[in-house]
């Protein structure tokens, strides 16, 4: 939940809805310079390709990232950081740093790895529990 209101502070800095800030990250963090393709992003946060190439059209008409299709399959649209939004980010970065060291203060790094994994771990397993439960149903 507090993640939640740190995306939501950080989305509004751009006018933007927390689910487009996490649109924005995630091609921040994927995009190798030839821009990352609307099914990429989906997967990553777990939602609809539908809903990301809604988003990101929005997200273009406030000139906050660009869309373009793939040179090589024109059905495929690959989705980029606009120079502005990438500079507004890299503005954001140190306090985001202040913010991390803050919040894992209490961890040195071999302590954060292992609680990393084993945030994963319980993340694989409450999937494998929707999963056992939607069977049922």
């Amino acid at each position: 939940m507090h993640l939640e209101e740190l995306r939501q502070f950080w989305a509004r800095t751009l006018g933007i809805s927390g689910p487009q800030w996490l649109i924005l990250m995630a091609i921040s963090d994927l995009d190798k310079d030839d821009g990352v393709p609307v099914n990429v992003v989906s997967k990553l946060l777990h939602v609809d390709p539908s809903f990301v190439t809604t988003q990101s059209k929005l997200l273009e008409k406030k000139a906050l990232l660009r869309r373009r299709p793939s040179p090589t399959d024109a059905r495929v649209v690959r989705l980029s950081l606009a120079d502005k939004t990438q500079k507004h980010i890299a503005s954001l970065n140190e306090q985001y740093k202040s913010i991390r060291e803050f919040v894992f203060q209490e961890f040195d790094e071999e302590e954060l790895a292992e609680f990393t994994t084993k945030l994963a771990t319980l993340k694989t397993r409450l999937e494998k529990a929707c999963v056992r439960i939607s069977l049922d149903y």
